[in-house]
């Protein structure tokens, strides 16, 4: 039996840090599968499904939540039983109730629930156990929706912010054509303007580039935007 683990954010700005610790302190050799994904569709996630292509028997799958295998409830649900009935284990460190493990236990109880009565067994204890089944279930299908509904709400947030800010006039994002400068294009342009006889300095292009170690497209871009804003 292998342990895996499945970590996932949905864009790079995020951090997988948090999920690989959480996985980590519940398993020291969990084996960690990483993946930035923008998306609900499990089928979308080449990670994941080459994950799935390693699993067998007897092997134990761990997310850090329901989220991180799938935020839209169907697919969330479907896929859970699917693995199970495959005979993979499934744990999630959040919501440690809906561990397949927990659903094996409470129907393998609901499964001894038996009287000498035939009768009484075959159709009374027999609803009682589908009945106890189907909350088992229940409590899976919540977590799932759950999760689909956080990002629902997360979106209708989101875009209600933006619509508060625009009508604030606040600007969102960068206007069109404006550029984002780095530090280290800061500090060039800074030597450029100390260096270059076109400036303040005594220099040549060449000598500056030399000194700078910069390339010729980097240089006269800078030397061009230094002389621009000095109109």
């Amino acid at each position: 039996m292998i342990f895996y683990g499945y970590v996932r954010i949905s864009t790079k700005h995020q951090s997988l840090e948090r999920q690989i610790k959480n996985l980590k302190r519940f398993n020291q050799d969990i084996e960690i599968y990483q993946e930035v994904f923008t998306g609900t569709e499990l089928d979308n996630r080449k990670v994941y499904r080459s994950l799935k292509n390693r699993l067998k028997v007897g092997d134990t799958l761990v997310f850090d939540s329901v989220s991180r295998m799938s935020r839209n409830a169907n697919e969330g649900i479907s896929e859970y039983f699917d693995l199970m009935n495959k005979g993979i284990n499934l744990i999630f460190l959040k919501e440690r109730y809906i561990d397949t493990q927990v659903y094996k236990e409470q129907i393998k109880i609901n499964n001894t629930l038996k009287i000498n009565d035939k009768d009484l067994n075959d159709t009374i204890l027999e609803g009682i156990r589908l009945y106890l089944k189907r909350i088992a279930i229940k409590q899976i299908e919540i977590a799932f929706k759950q999760s689909e509904k956080e990002v629902q709400d997360l979106k209708i947030r989101t875009k209600e912010a933006l619509k508060i800010k625009k009508e604030q006039g606040v600007l969102i994002g960068r206007k069109f054509g404006s550029k984002i400068e780095t530090a280290k294009s800061k500090a060039t342009k800074k030597n450029i303007l100390k260096l270059s006889k076109n400036f303040n300095g005594t220099l040549k292009d060449k000598e500056i580039i030399e000194i700078l170690k910069i390339s010729r497209n980097s240089y006269y871009k800078y030397k061009k935007e230094l002389s621009l804003s000095n109109r």
